[in-house]
């Protein structure tokens, strides 16, 4: 009975060593925006950036903020909108070094995208998708070059091109937990099996500026 209780024990913390070794992480970094983004988007842009990594050394993908995001001064949360960012607001940038995929699933190749604010439409094609509106879409660095905001016919078809598809290429955003001088920091949800990257940034209305929580889902998909 012993011996057997030893070997569970012993495969028990075998599997929590090989999920520890996929666990995803999260910290600054110095690494300078990418040169791919065009040099009025990297004017934005804070110069350090965010890495995730996957296991002990594998960059999953790379994050540069905004140094500043206006956002809307007569703001207010629902339940179906987080954030204060204008639609079609420069949010930042992100690298992938590898393929990745998106909220729905589809491919993203690697390679350099801008991030901007977007909101789910409210039709009978969302459904069931997500519980909130609030996205980030990913657009090629190379054909997106002005760090001004986009409407979203632009917005939309220049994240198809992202996603190599006839739908733009979309990460959701959720309700930030904690405060935001902890962060950056990963959050694991285990159902559905997601992994959100929690970092901060500055946003200002009216001239006056405020910490920014920002919870964005990095690794997971969503409704059908």
């Amino acid at each position: 009975m012993t011996r057997v209780c030893l070997i569970v024990a012993m495969l028990c913390f075998a599997a929590q060593a090989a999920a520890a070794a996929d666990d995803y992480k999260i910290a600054s970094s110095k690494e300078a925006p990418p040169a791919g983004l065009a040099k009025a988007i990297i004017g934005k842009l804070d110069p350090a950036s965010l890495k995730i990594t996957r296991g002990e050394n594998r960059t999953a993908a790379e994050i540069w903020l905004c140094r500043e995001w206006p956002i809307n001064p007569s703001f207010k949360p629902s339940s179906s909108e987080l954030y204060p960012f204008p639609v079609g607001e420069l949010v930042g940038a992100i690298r992938f070094k590898r393929k990745s995929a998106d909220f729905k699933g589809q491919e993203i190749p690697a390679g350099v995208y801008t991030l901007r604010y977007a909101q789910q439409p409210v039709d009978g094609n969302h459904v069931g998708t997500s519980i909130t509106r609030d996205f980030l879409l990913l657009l090629p660095a190379e054909a997106d070059t002005s760090p001004g905001p986009l409407d979203d016919k632009a917005l939309f078809k220049l994240s198809e091109k992202a996603a190599q598809a006839s739908h733009p290429a979309v990460f959701s955003l959720v309700k930030p937990e904690g405060p935001a001088k902890d962060l950056p920091a990963m959050r694991h949800q285990q159902k559905p099996e997601r992994w959100i990257a929690c970092f901060a940034g500055h946003g200002k209305a009216n001239g006056t500026a405020q910490d920014l929580a920002v919870n964005l889902v990095i690794v997971g998909k969503g409704g059908e």
